[in-house]
């Protein structure tokens, strides 16, 4: 979109849900609107307050503005990295995207980072700002970057930062009417909007919200397994029931899995383990009609839902009991974990094979949280990493400018806010968000997430620990305040998040196209992965090795096969 006062133009993708206040304001200031889009209140605001008016849109954005007159490209983010934004350099050229795919069709070369591909072996997702892509960067949420003819490659600027604990700032009742208001603003849509609903707490409480605000009935939609294990249909529809919502549930069968997996894998625009759950998800979603829908993602990590909550204090305070050298630590975990478990080709990857890292850690928290969520002990990362010189630039999975970034981000703070901050800065903004918007974008379904408003963030870190996160794990906050009307028992039950039967279908159904790509030596030296290593946490995942989770082999796999997919290379 142009504006023909100014010259400049705006390329957008995503929501800015307090459009409606934003204009009325700049009408009263003297601006003229010529349609009723969000769109153009982003380049009439541009055109009143210059780059400061980032800090007044609530939504989820990724956008290029071209500012005509000074000849300068914004590129800017919305503050929780919702929508992503990948950008590069080439030669006097830049590209710009929501999605990598859409740039390696371009000037870009399809060369591998080495370090990203480091990352991606620690997380099963590649940490920003630098891209899996050797040319391609991420930007930050919550940045822009100004380009100009004279600097093609400046620092982006950071314009929103995750707030700080600050006990008592704000209320319950405070907090609560924000996610009212927010819950309010996301619901206007001028096409079918429907609500996920797994049982859960969290999409419980969004769905309450919904209900409250709407003026018509809500549709709720979860997904079901032949799978009992996996199936919480029983526990959604209670839900739904005591809401009154217009519920739908959609079965996901081994077969569905099988026959839309290539379009699923096709769909994953950046290497990620995770994806493929929001995929099916939203295709079973969209084909019901719905093309916009609410999401409780965001409340684990705001109010406390995870066992990293209640495990990583505990972890930091062990490690610093047990505190002993290196070498001592490693010897003590491995006589520690061959008495208590078997051996398979691999060792233990969870929490046993893990001991000597978090033994090392000394207790530093960020290092305890990337041991926890690494997918790998670090003595089998650098096994599979090993053909990377550039794995020896990570410690614990992060580069020395990201470790910094982190432990900032959780000096001085109580261990329950600094967990959450770094659930927030690290599982939020640098995975989920991105793979979900690739996944539901790939349905055309347009997700939209109440938890994750900056605003409603910054006032929930307002809270005082008690309201907040006790008891830890419960979030008694969201029960208490949005599901007066759900009985409280539906709740009493082990947590279990929005997963696919994934472990017991590599084994059957796909066991075949995993074995091929786990034993494609060349895929495997062309991309810098120890073949060998990869072959062995194949055969032991197979074998039912103890401490081998689907999701090591399901990155492995992802990875291989989008490197093959995209024929690229270090």
């Amino acid at each position: 979109m142009h504006n023909p006062n100014t010259g400049d133009a705006v390329v957008f993708n995503g929501e800015i849900y307090n459009f409606v206040a934003l204009r009325q304001e700049l009408e009263n200031m003297g601006a003229r609107f010529t349609s009723n889009s969000d769109t153009e209140v982003i380049l009439r605001a541009y055109e009143w307050w210059g780059l400061d008016a980032v800090r007044r849109f609530r939504g989820i954005f990724a956008f290029a503005l071209w500012d005509a007159r000074q000849r300068v490209l914004h590129l800017v983010r919305d503050p929780m990295g919702v929508k992503p934004l990948y950008w590069a350099v080439c030669g006097r050229t830049v590209y710009f995207a929501s999605e990598l795919r859409a740039l390696l069709t371009g000037g870009i070369d399809r060369r591998l980072n080495a370090t990203a591909v480091a990352s991606f072996l620690w997380h099963g997702f590649v940490v920003g700002p630098q891209a899996i892509i050797d040319d391609v960067r991420i930007l930050p949420p919550g940045s822009y970057v100004s380009l100009k003819d004279s600097q093609l490659d400046p620092p982006p600027t950071l314009y929103w930062t995750l707030p700080e604990a600050a006990e008592g700032r704000t209320s319950p009742e405070s907090v609560m009417e924000t996610l009212r208001e927010t819950t309010r603003m996301q619901m206007v849509s001028d096409v079918p909007l429907g609500v996920f609903l797994s049982g859960g707490v969290d999409s419980a409480a969004i769905a309450a919200l919904a209900c409250e605000g709407a003026g018509a009935d809500i549709r709720t939609f979860n997904i079901g397994f032949d799978e009992p294990d996996f199936d919480e249909t029983n526990f959604a529809s209670r839900v739904a029931q005591a809401l009154g919502t217009v519920h739908v549930t959609v079965r996901l069968t081994e077969a569905d899995f099988n026959r839309d997996l290539p379009k699923a894998l096709e769909a994953i625009d950046q290497p990620t383990f995770d994806g493929t759950n929001t995929y099916m998800l939203s295709h079973a979603v969209r084909r019901a009609g719905i093309t916009v829908a609410l999401s409780g993602m965001g409340g684990d990590e705001l109010f406390g839902g995870y066992k990293s909550f209640v495990d990583l204090p505990r972890a930091a305070r062990l490690a610093r009991l047990l505190s002993v050298g290196g070498s001592a630590a490693r010897g003590l975990a491995e006589i520690t974990t061959r008495a208590a478990l078997r051996f398979g080709l691999v060792p233990p990857q969870t929490r046993w094979g893990k001991l000597a890292d978090i033994l090392t850690s000394a207790g530093a928290l960020v290092d305890l949280y990337q041991t926890e969520y690494g997918l790998f002990s670090s003595s089998f990362y650098r096994k599979l990493s090993s053909p990377l010189p550039a794995h020896d630039e990570l410690a614990w999975g992060l580069t020395a400018q990201q470790r910094s970034t982190l432990q900032a981000l959780v000096a001085d703070q109580e261990p329950l806010p600094a967990v959450s901050a770094l659930e927030l800065s690290s599982y939020i903004r640098e995975r989920l968000m991105r793979d979900a918007d690739a996944s539901s974008m790939a349905a055309s379904l347009e997700l939209r997430v109440p938890f994750l408003d900056h605003v409603v963030v910054e006032d929930v870190a307002g809270l005082t620990e008690a309201d907040r996160f006790l008891p830890v794990g419960r979030k008694q906050f969201l029960r208490n305040a949005s599901l007066p009307r759900v009985d409280p028992a539906l709740f009493e039950r082990p947590k279990a998040g929005f997963v696919l039967p994934i472990d017991g279908w590599c084994r059957r159904g796909m066991r075949k196209q995993m074995d091929d790509t786990f034993h494609d030596v060349a895929l495997c030296d062309r991309i810098g992965l120890n073949p060998t290593a990869a072959a062995a946490l194949w055969r032991s995942f197979l074998a039912d090795a103890p401490g081998l989770y689907w999701s090591r082999v399901w990155a492995i796999f992802v990875l291989l096969d989008w490197c093959g997919r995209h024929r690229v290379g270090l």
